[in-house]
């Protein structure tokens, strides 16, 4: 995958954001601690989260999650 980032972060879906690693789906991330997580079991601790040669932020950066899903008011 020369010349493509390892880590691909898709845009916000109900639920979440889907997470792919070296193409492979890595899970449905609910916010910037489960990429981590993601990346964790993928052997990549140090990930450079801001390098965008290493990863892809699609439909907005590292802030940009589904509305409610870290509210904690959501549904009140």
């Amino acid at each position: 995958m020369d010349g493509y980032p390892s880590v691909v972060v898709h845009a916000a879906q109900p639920g979440g954001r889907r997470v792919a690693i070296r193409g492979e789906d890595a899970g449905l991330a609910t916010s910037l601690a489960d990429v981590v997580e993601f990346l964790r079991r993928a052997g990549l601790d140090d990930a450079p989260l801001d390098d965008p040669d290493f990863i892809e932020w699609r439909g907005g950066g590292s802030a940009m999650w589904p509305a409610g899903i870290n509210d904690p008011d959501d549904g009140i």
